[in-house]
């Protein structure tokens, strides 16, 4: 396919050439009305209970809320919905044998402040927050602009010519955070910078201080990485300025999977390293039968710059909008369908028994509480995310589940949060006692014969548990690639009950806070209606921007700059003079 350069990159050409000839498709059940129904009567109707489950969704045509019904069939589990117009299912997991292990991690809780005074009787229609949410802010998005410089093909996320500019100002951006900040019991502490693109603005390193003065610990940036891979200033002023986490856009391996920044990655990670930061967390939309084949690859790839690369988290595609049944077919994957995948591709390195769903967190955020003074639950639906960590010792990858029996430890210490909370209160050698108990038993669920060799685990984590401080696990970070694995939902898949545990969440400028599948899902409610409101028409962007210009802000990729990165050095080094670990 000829390289498509001397234009916006938009991502239609490779995108059609990627997905014309289909391998995997997903063959979705019939059901009658009366097989339905007969299930719904059947259903189990609390969260987390048995399947049949009944839950609640919308219908993609007249946005009324139905009753659907999640349940299992060959192996796999389904949402049905009945709508005026008809059935309609979709594959909700793809494993039921993981489904049934992530339920048991479920994971209770509830905020105690709102944003709102609606009961959430109509959710997800009035949002948020209101008194039927389970789940406080664990990553709090904040949109700095709807300019881009790209014009991805099916995004409806950036502003065309001639339309509304949305760019909060300053003090809207503080009220913001300010706002989730108030949450009880517990106050958001990570804040995602988004867009559009933000490093389009030219006060991002004034917004990300504001957040520092907020008092948010982690910033991240989702950014293509375009502008960061000219300006090494910018990036060494991020840095600086407090930005923890590069959330940078990474679909593939090649310029058909990656058409976004894939001749732009070289230059990103020098100018990441050479600024000594900040963290690289590569960030795949994962679509059947377009992408679906390199995310081994793209682990591979994370592996071999673990030195400024500090995660990997796959995106299974949401399919928002009008989306027919064979398009859905051929496109969808769930979270275990990717698990799946990686453990073919890295030849069992990574199998899917090595993942944990993400409310299991939440579990080990109660001891921390104890331990380290920090609130921190992450009490998303157990369906919404996957999660693991894998060390690199030497050359031999190892999941961190097989040296250290996850699930019985994080068991221990739900056994010994009462006796941890007393922890504040303890003196010097109380503590150092408490510690070294902690860390003893610790040691009980540890396998020293698989852990890594190159550097002391156990070492690590002495020192965490005697010290009692998250920043003693900074090291433990250091040595490890994250691995995540984030659904979100659309019109088809659409569960309610995972809405009400949304722990990703937007912030609004009329002081409400939304749950990231209804601000995105419900674009005419939520993401485009606030954006319609607070957004400057295009003559006034423009009289306060005299010298601004829409195609300015537009990259275009050369076919010079192209040749010139194909031939380099550095080019050799970021993508073709690296290891296979996975055979």
């Amino acid at each position: 396919m000829e390289e498509a350069s001397g234009v916006v990159p938009s991502g239609e050409k490779e995108f059609e050439e990627s997905s014309k000839h289909p391998q995997d498709i997903i063959e979705y059940p019939e059901i009658s009305d009366e097989e339905f129904y007969k299930l719904l009567s059947k259903a189990s109707k609390h969260y987390g209970g048995s399947l049949p489950h009944k839950t609640w969704s919308i219908c993609p045509e007249t946005r009324d809320i139905v009753p659907a019904v999640v349940w299992e069939k060959d192996g796999k589990i389904w949402i049905t919905k009945k709508c005026s117009e008809g059935m309609i299912t979709d594959v909700y997991y793809e494993d039921a044998e993981m489904y049934k292990r992530f339920e048991e991690w479920k994971f209770e809780f509830k905020i105690k402040t709102y944003n709102v005074e609606n009961t959430g009787v109509n959710c997800p229609f009035d949002c948020g927050l209101c008194p039927r949410h389970y789940s406080h802010t664990n990553l709090l998005n904040i949109v700095l602009t709807n300019r881009c410089n790209l014009s991805c093909w099916y995004c409806f996320f950036y502003a065309k010519e001639g339309q509304p500019i949305y760019e909060p100002t300053l003090e809207q951006i503080r009220i913001m955070l300010r706002n989730a900040k108030k949450e009880e019991p517990v106050g958001a502490n990570a804040v995602q910078f988004t867009g559009g693109e933000p490093t389009l603005r030219d006060d991002i390193i004034e917004i990300v201080k504001i957040a520092k003065e907020e008092g948010y610990d982690h910033i991240q940036l989702n950014t293509d990485g375009i502008k960061l891979a000219f300006d090494p200033v910018l990036v060494k002023n991020l840095r600086e300025a407090g930005v923890n986490t590069l959330y940078l856009s990474y679909d593939g391996m090649t310029p058909q999977t990656n058409w976004k920044n894939h001749w732009e990655i070289p230059l990103i990670f020098e100018n990441v390293r050479k600024a000594e930061g900040p963290g690289i967390v590569l960030v795949p939309t994962t679509i059947r039968n377009v992408n679906d084949h390199e995310l081994g690859a793209i682990i591979n790839f994370g592996l071999n710059h673990l030195d400024i690369v500090r995660g990997v988290n796959f995106q299974p595609i949401s399919l928002v909008g009008r989306v027919p049944r064979r398009e859905r077919q051929r496109f969808r994957i769930t979270i275990p369908g990717a698990i799946q995948k990686i453990d073919e591709q890295t030849n069992g390195a990574i199998a899917k028994e090595d993942w944990y769903p993400i409310p299991i967190a939440g579990h080990i955020a109660r001891f921390f509480e104890a331990f380290a003074g920090r609130k921190y639950y992450m009490t998303s639906h157990f369906g919404c995310g996957a999660a693991t960590y894998i060390f690199l010792d030497e050359n031999r990858v190892i999941p961190i589940s097989r040296f250290l029996d996850v699930e019985g430890f994080v068991e221990f210490l739900e056994e010994r949060v009462e006796e941890i909370k007393e922890w504040n209160s303890l003196g010097r050698l109380q503590k150092l006692k408490l510690g070294a108990e902690i860390f003893l038993k610790f040691k009980s669920f540890y396998d020293e014969d698989y852990a890594p060799k190159s550097f002391d685990v156990l070492k690590i984590m002495r020192h965490a548990f005697t010290h009692g401080t998250y920043e003693a696990l900074g090291e433990f970070h250091n040595r490890t690639l994250f691995l995540g694995m984030m659904h979100f939902m659309d019109e088809y898949n659409y569960d309610i009950e995972r809405v009400e545990r949304c722990v990703i969440h937007y912030a609004l400028p009329d002081g409400r806070i939304v749950p990231f599948c209804t601000f995105n899902v419900i674009p005419e409610l939520y993401r485009d209606k606030i954006q319609a409101q607070f957004s400057y028409t295009w003559e006034e962007w423009k009289a306060l921007h005299p010298e601004w210009e829409y195609k300015k802000d537009k990259y275009v990729r050369t076919r010079e700059f192209i040749e010139q990165m194909k031939r380099s050095e550095l080019y050799k080094k970021t993508y073709i003079d690296i290891k296979n670990y996975f055979g």
